[in-house]
């Protein structure tokens, strides 16, 4: 009997900057990791297993989820693109992948939501996961389709979902909104294996940020999760004023939630 929760793991994405964040703490929780994404990877852990996908593939999808039990998925368009860009990675290839989750009977995704899912919210109003979703992109709109398609599949299909809208997960915050935003590597890694132990997620949204002191979202709804945080932006705080100075109020960059996705023009323009 495996001494881990799911005894085998996918992880899509593995060559972005969040999934190679992920692949050591992975490996270690399950017994095998299969590892995947479109461009080319190398093997770095003993329990790994090397597939090269391409998530806009219906088939190479269900190959992908043979033999799995959960899978996390970091792969697709991660920024804002075309439309058919964000179209075929993020929308097609997300159906393509709970399809070949259905079929091949995988018990739980946790993938990589967004912020920009709610990124026209006003920078002064804390939001929960319960509030309408306000788009601020094309790649925002497509994360919108991956939440009502994770809850469709717990619906319908029973196939349990925790939809991660991760807000700035990057080594230490680099600007004003990072200090609300600032998601660090390794609280990310407690996050994702919080969401892998959790032991009932039916559908649930979940906010991902550190334990910033400035904050924009409350994760009531999430709780039992047991996600607790430790990194916290605001020791940044005097490094980021030192350099960039006291921001404007009315900066896109602070205006909203999704910052400069969402004062930017219509990317296909």
């Amino acid at each position: 009997m495996s001494k881990h929760k799911f005894s085998k793991i996918l992880l899509t994405g593995a060559a972005g900057a969040l999934g190679e964040q992920l692949r050591k703490t992975l490996s270690q929780n399950c017994n095998l990791l299969r590892i995947s994404d479109k461009e080319k990877l190398v093997k770095k852990f003993e329990n790994e297993e090397v597939n090269q996908a391409d998530l806009s593939s219906p088939e190479a999808m269900i190959d992908l989820t043979k033999n799995i039990d959960c899978v996390v998925h970091m792969g697709g368009q991660s920024v804002e693109g075309s439309w058919s860009n964000v179209l075929n990675s993020n929308i097609i290839g997300m159906y393509n992948l709970y399809e070949g989750c259905r079929k091949n009977n995988i018990k739980r995704v946790i993938w990589a939501s967004s912020v920009h899912t709610v990124g026209f919210y006003p920078r002064s109003e804390v939001i929960d996961s319960k509030v309408p979703t306000r788009p601020d992109s094309n790649y925002g709109l497509s994360k919108v389709f991956g939440e009502s398609l994770a809850q469709y599949y717990w619906d319908k299909y029973n196939i349990e979902t925790v939809s991660v809208r991760i807000y700035s997960c990057l080594e230490e915050p680099k600007d004003h909104r990072h200090l609300s935003t600032w998601l660090s590597y390794d609280d990310l890694r407690r996050l994702i294996i919080s969401c892998i132990n959790c032991p009932n997620v039916q559908h649930s949204i979940i906010f991902g940020v550190s334990n910033n002191d400035s904050i924009l979202t409350d994760n009531k709804y999430a709780k039992h999760i047991s996600y607790k945080p430790k990194d916290n932006g605001e020791s940044f705080r005097a490094l980021i004023e030192k350099k960039d100075g006291f921001v404007d109020s009315t900066d896109p960059l602070v205006t909203t939630h999704g910052g400069y996705f969402a004062s930017s023009g219509h990317f296909d323009d």
